[in-house]
């Protein structure tokens, strides 16, 4: 924290009273991380996370995250935060669910085309509400291009997309949202999420595969 692009939301988001989460690249002594922070509607920073699962060329710029999977309490909301290629992994939303998030913010650079799809997944497999963020457009490096997938999305509890953006140009959604639906874990009168689960049997999930 504390460089130029940190100052300007910290600003910002005390200007409009509102609180943001925004991806940049982080410089902590000599290592680099793919981070984002979190910035209460005061202009406070409420914690960093820095990404635990690099995609392709990332490994030769950044070391993965050290921060683990935590959840702020951003504007009155549990908002746990990871970033584009954590999605695939449906371990990191959970662990956010588990440690209370209400929503997850997802920064992201998607390329691959199923994210959007796998996010609908995250939100019903641990009832919370889910915002992508994703970038549009190319990005052209010598003889290297990456087509960026757009279309940001809100999604809720019950898997529904709250908004979408189109696949190109920038785009503003504002949605309204009950953060009790995302607390509430029944599925049936006698089936809840949490209490059902059976963590006894999911040891392998904890394991390295050689």
């Amino acid at each position: 924290s504390g460089g130029i692009t940190i100052k300007f939301l910290e600003r910002l988001s005390s200007e409009l009273s509102c609180s943001i989460v925004a991806g940049f690249p982080e410089k902590a002594g000599k290592t680099f991380y793919n981070s984002a922070v979190a910035i209460k509607e005061n202009g406070d920073i409420a914690g960093v996370y820095r990404k635990s699962h690099l995609f392709l060329d990332e490994k030769l710029l950044f070391s993965p995250g050290d921060t683990g999977f935590n959840v702020f309490n951003l504007s009155g909301m549990k908002v746990g935060i990871m970033i584009c290629f954590d999605w695939i992994f449906p371990e990191a939303c959970r662990v956010l669910a588990l440690k209370g998030a209400e929503i997850i913010a997802h920064p992201a650079n998607l390329v691959l085309p199923y994210a959007q799809t796998a996010m609908l997944a995250r939100s019903i497999e641990n009832r919370v509400f889910t915002i992508t963020a994703n970038r549009s457009g190319e990005d052209v490096s010598g003889e290297k291009r990456l087509k960026f997938t757009g279309m940001s999305q809100i999604t809720s509890p019950k898997m529904e997309i709250l908004a979408r953006a189109p696949e190109r140009g920038e785009h503003v959604a504002v949605v309204e949202i009950d953060p009790s639906e995302a607390r509430n874990k029944k599925i049936t009168e006698r089936n809840d999420l949490w209490s059902d689960r059976r963590p006894e049997l999911y040891g392998e999930i904890t394991k390295g595969v050689s």
